[in-house]
């Protein structure tokens, strides 16, 4: 007696085929899984038995094989559980054959046979949107993150008893989602902040264009304020980014029951003491780090010099090219990683270096010491260096009216606009002008000759590198944008120079 059962598995975000296939013969009672399955799989055994068992299906004394195929990949997760149980049910002739054809089953048994949430199954059900499948049978608990994929039908039974009766039938009963959102409260704003206009111009840049950006300064200058206003203006998901977005979360383990489709774009802050694998992501089982959690979002590194240096080194792969690679013997696994980088830190260990009304106690060793752990390479990844200095005490006792978020979002909006269209012939991975290619931009960022001549003039003098030179015009499109300039004038290339350490 042989059942074929089709499910899926997840590698990365990404959901791939497999066939559970389960035979029941005749032997001394023996379970064997095969098809190189991780642990939580391989407890699949107890947890069907005692399903089936509490659900008036009795198992059989038998010799019971259950192959996942193809044999090759590693297989993870709980949510073979079901198509191992309804397998093994149709093998005993419970459920006839023809029940489960084009049906795909994922989710995890509890002992009563109730049918429990897993991760992945918004990557599932993006995986079976190019596929002919009558349904996919899955928990409850996931019907409203599948059902972001809205043209494959959900079937979402509560217990296995309650699936086995619906296959027995014919009727199926579709599961419909709701329409719930997860978005970030917006009780923060820039009008908020005293003084700091040129980080707050930097920002704004840096929102428009997607810009890795450094704010330096001293110890209570606004620097951790500015940034967290930073989602204030930023334009929300397209509903691409929104489905990528949401996969991650997933994956991850992160989606809350309140609220599951993403429309803010993510905001990530993790603490300095975090390690390297929590930073880009890492695991036996590879799972995502908070550089692809904060994925079309934000990641804010907040006293960035007190990251451990291997966790910072780790960030240049994902800067560059927007996605992080993580190796293992059995696999190698690809999470998006195309998140803007906002980081603070102080100039110096006290955090005075170069105030005129405090006074430093720090050794110029030490300063070069303290700043050294911020590598070369990785500062020439940061787009934009922004330093802030220390808000007087006239502006703190009489604040001016500072422009709200909503104005500088609207500006934002408009410039990410223009270059949703100018980068619409590319590739998707570029959407703004962070993510474009230098030598593309020369031939078609319609930059002025004499803006060209000043930047390769300042590549001399300032001794920029290549990628310094080709940022530099990254952040002087996104002025222009800004300001509705269709070139890029020696004005715009100008301010960009600004932002470019010393």
């Amino acid at each position: 007696m042989l059942a074929a059962i089709r499910s899926a598995s997840i590698v990365g975000i990404d959901a791939f085929d497999v066939c559970v296939e389960v035979d029941v013969a005749s032997g001394l009672p023996h379970w064997t899984l095969v098809g190189l399955p991780a642990g939580e799989v391989k407890e699949s055994r107890e947890r069907v038995t005692a399903a089936l068992s509490n659900s008036g299906f009795p198992v059989p004394p038998r010799r019971v094989t259950v192959s996942l195929s193809p044999g090759d990949t590693r297989k993870a997760g709980t949510g073979f559980d079901l198509p191992i149980a309804v397998g093994l049910l149709v093998a005993l002739g419970e459920i006839p054959i023809d029940a489960v054809n084009e049906l795909v089953f994922l989710g995890e048994l509890g002992l009563d046979g109730a049918i429990r949430g897993v991760r992945g199954a918004l990557s599932v059900a993006r995986h079976l949107s190019d596929q002919t499948t009558r349904a996919l049978v899955l928990p409850p608990a996931n019907v409203d993150e599948a059902g972001l994929v809205r043209c494959v039908p959900l079937v979402a039974p509560s217990t296995l008893r309650d699936l086995v009766d619906a296959l027995r039938s014919g009727v199926l009963i579709n599961a419909t989602p709701g329409e719930r959102t997860t978005t970030e409260s917006d009780d923060t704003d820039f009008a908020d902040v005293v003084g700091q206009e040129s980080a707050k111009r930097a920002l704004e840049i840096a929102a428009a264009g997607g810009h890795a950006c450094l704010l330096i300064g001293p110890p209570g200058a606004g620097k951790t304020m500015l940034a967290r206003r930073l989602p204030s203006i930023l334009p929300a998901l397209t509903e691409d980014e929104a489905l990528e977005v949401t996969a991650i979360h997933s994956v991850a383990g992160l989606l809350s029951s309140s609220g599951l489709r993403l429309s803010a774009r993510p905001f990530r802050a993790p603490h300095h003491s975090i390690s390297s694998a929590g930073l880009v992501g890492g695991g036996g089982v590879p799972r995502p780090g908070e550089v692809s959690l904060a994925h079309h979002g934000v990641l804010f590194l907040d006293e960035l010099l007190e990251f451990p240096r291997s966790a910072l080194e780790a960030l240049r792969q994902p800067l560059e090219d927007g996605r992080v690679t993580i190796a293992r013997a059995a696999l190698s696994v690809a999470f998006p990683a195309r998140f803007s980088l906002i980081a603070a830190m102080n100039p110096c260990p006290c955090g005075n270096a170069g105030e005129p009304t405090r006074t430093c106690t720090c050794g110029e060793s030490e300063i070069v010491r303290y700043r050294s752990r911020l590598s070369g390479p990785l500062t020439d990844r940061i787009d934009m260096h922004v330093t802030l200095g220390a808000v007087s005490p006239q502006l703190l006792q009489h604040p001016s009216d500072g422009e709200a978020s909503l104005a500088i979002r609207g500006r934002v909006e408009a410039s990410r606009a223009v270059q949703r269209r100018r980068y619409a012939s590319l590739p998707t991975a570029v959407r703004c002008n962070a993510h474009a290619s230098g030598r593309w931009l020369l031939s078609h960022g319609a930059i002025d000759r004499e803006a060209k001549a000043l930047v390769t003039s300042a590549m001399e003098s300032l001794k920029l590198s290549a990628r310094g030179y080709h940022r530099v015009l990254r952040v002087g499109r996104t002025i222009a944008d800004l300001e509705g300039s269709v070139a890029v004038s020696t004005d715009h290339v100008a301010e960009a120079l600004r932002y470019r350490p010393r």
